[in-house]
């Protein structure tokens, strides 16, 4: 359930954080936010990177198709890639790193402050 929440978050997140502020600070906001929810290590990567790929690529396409603009397909020729849905997959691609190396830090950052036991191998 932590899981699907946090994608969600994540995906707010983005959506309405990222015209106001760069995406380090995204990142930032989104390590705090694993850490907050304490989510295991493979748990905060892989919900940290589905929720920043998927924003990232729902706002790509969205742009793309609002606007009606050659751009993205004049950026991919440019590029030697093929289309502007080449683009937009290599953006969710960045978008996933981004958020998933973000969630697994917030997840090691709450492990690296927990306080471990120092009795349990004492006879």
């Amino acid at each position: 359930m932590r899981f699907i929440l946090f994608i969600l978050v994540v995906i707010g997140v983005v959506v309405f954080l990222n015209p106001f502020f760069p995406f380090w600070v995204i990142m930032i906001v989104i390590a705090l936010l694993s850490a907050l929810l304490g989510l295991s290590g493979i748990q905060g990567f892989l919900a940290g990177g589905l929720g920043y790929g998927l924003a990232w690529l729902g706002q790509a396409l969205f742009i793309s198709a609002t606007t009606g603009s050659d751009l993205p397909n004049r950026m991919a020729e440019l590029m030697g890639i093929g289309s502007g849905m080449t683009i937009a997959g290599l953006t969710a691609i960045v978008g996933f790193f981004l958020g998933s190396f973000s969630g697994l830090t917030g997840s090691l950052l709450r492990n690296l402050f927990r306080k471990k036991p120092d009795n349990l191998y004492r006879g």
